[in-house]
């Protein structure tokens, strides 16, 4: 009996030694209360279980009782070590989670920094700033197409200013400014087999020269009160909202072959130099086309 308890003695002491390893660099003051009492747990499983099995069957012999009773006292440390890494992961996880939304925060405002400042560049006196202030409010829609509504009513609302065309149709630095952002209206309007929002476009009461949407998928198009001088391309576009093109002014054709339009299209008062073949054009509302 002498001998099983001299084997007995290290077996505490590996038991001990293991759950202090798991336990290095544990300095928070609930870890190491954890720590203690899974040592302590170890220690009573071993003793527990070893004693248990010798007392219900006395011929097992001391040293299959420590080894028994060493199984059950690395459960428990394995128990522990598991808890052990996965408070490390939850961790490790919350510090990627807050990397994450602070370096989105950090995004959030430069788009928002770098968007109130192109606004503030539309109004600049020369141009070509005007023109760079466009194509950086385009930018900042691709790189967050969150902004994309917003950027194209920013753009349409650029377009609704007050404008003339000379008699000659010629355009003025100011037009050149203007054509750029109907460029950039279509270019971040998606197609029609993608999968993407519908975008609207406000466009009342605009000054507008070759407005081409060919190709595009639009949400709901207002042009009522508008001025479209030379060709208005809508060839192949669809038109998922309602278009209203009441009261606008067509100084040249509209060109609308292939275009879908499946909500209401309101063509009242429109005045035409070239009238539009409604045949040309697919309208899904039972009361297509309006005039």
């Amino acid at each position: 009996m002498d001998n099983g308890w001299w084997l007995l003695g290290p077996g505490i002491g590996g038991v001990v030694v293991a759950a202090g390893v798991l336990g290095l660099g544990m300095v928070r003051r609930r870890q190491g209360m954890v720590l203690t009492g899974t040592v302590l747990l170890a220690i009573s499983t071993m003793l527990l279980v070893g004693g248990g099995l010798l007392l219900a069957d006395p011929k097992a012999g001391l040293t299959e009782a420590i080894k028994t009773g060493g199984l059950g006292a690395g459960s428990v440390v394995a128990l522990y070590a598991l808890w052990l890494n996965d408070r490390r992961r939850q961790v490790e996880e919350k510090r990627q989670r807050l990397d994450t939304e602070r370096a989105e925060h950090d995004r959030e405002r430069v788009s928002d920094e770098r968007f109130a400042k192109a606004v503030e560049l539309l109004g600049h006196e020369a141009d070509q700033v005007r023109v760079g202030a466009l194509h950086a409010l385009a930018g900042i829609a691709r790189s967050r197409p969150e902004y994309t509504q917003t950027v194209l009513d920013v753009l349409c609302a650029y377009l609704r200013r007050p404008f003339e065309i000379d008699a000659n149709d010629r355009y003025t630095t100011e037009g050149e400014v203007r054509r750029s952002a109907q460029q950039l209206i279509r270019d971040l309007l998606p197609k029609p087999d993608m999968d993407a929002p519908h975008y609207n476009l406000d466009l009342m009461g605009a000054t507008l020269s070759r407005l081409d949407l060919s190709g595009r998928m639009v949400g709901g198009l207002r042009i009522q009160d508008a001025t479209l001088h030379r060709v208005t391309h809508l060839d192949g576009a669809e038109f998922h909202g309602n278009v209203y093109f009441t009261r606008a002014r067509f100084r040249g054709p509209l060109n609308w072959t292939g275009a879908t339009f499946h909500r209401r299209c309101g063509l009242g008062s429109v005045a035409w130099d070239v009238r539009p073949d409604p045949a040309r054009a697919t309208f899904h509302s039972p009361e297509q086309p309006c005039s």
